[in-house]
């Protein structure tokens, strides 16, 4: 874990909560664990809005709900947004490039509304480091996720830069990661307003 709970609460008192839904200064906590459930109190404790996990971990993790707990029980993707949902946080679920995007259908189709994700998170790398090489192949799953849901919020992880933005935004993209592009720039300030740019020209 990159950017742990104790981090979050540092950082938690500098930034004004936001008032709305995905407002300024919504802290979107992107989990790339294998047990997920283990940290969702923390990171609500912390100060986390919304609570990003990954569908292959949620699929074969356990129930435990702290990491000092064992459980033999195994949780779920809608178990996982139910609970994180009950913590009050939103629920975001991120796919890696290996994962097919037709494994979110019957969870963003289900009734149960407590178990609809708020987001939906498409990496354009594989998880594991910063300043890999973004990977276009994975923007048609971003276009089918904007085609058979027009109002959900799409977010887009990996490689993302004033070069490839335009190609997230056009594929259906309105949520932007950008972490070398953003910290290795002489004027981030810049970088992050022409990012948001590409986005909202395309709402």
């Amino acid at each position: 874990m990159t950017f742990g709970a104790p981090i979050v609460t540092k950082i938690r008192p500098h930034v004004k909560r936001p008032s709305t839904a995905y407002g300024n200064g919504t802290f979107d906590c992107h989990m790339m664990i294998a047990e997920p459930k283990k940290w969702v109190k923390d990171f609500q404790k912390a100060g986390c809005d919304l609570y990003c996990f990954h569908y292959e971990a949620a699929i074969n993790s356990t129930a435990a709900e702290t990491p000092a707990d064992r459980s033999e029980a195994k949780t779920s993707p809608k178990e996982m947004i139910r609970y994180v949902h009950g913590q009050k946080m939103l629920a975001g679920v991120a796919i890696k490039p290996d994962t097919p995007v037709d494994v979110l259908w019957d969870i963003l189709d289900n009734a149960e509304k407590e178990e609809v994700p708020d987001m939906v998170l498409v990496m354009t790398v594989h998880p594991g480091f910063g300043g890999q090489k973004f990977m276009a192949s994975e923007l048609p799953k971003v276009q089918a996720l904007r085609q058979r849901y027009p109002d959900l919020n799409i977010e887009v992880d990996g490689g993302l830069s004033e070069a490839t933005v335009d190609q997230a935004a056009e594929a259906g993209a309105n949520v932007i990661v950008a972490g070398s592009a953003v910290f290795g720039a002489n004027d981030p300030a810049d970088v992050i307003t022409k990012l948001r740019a590409a986005v909202e020209k395309r709402r």
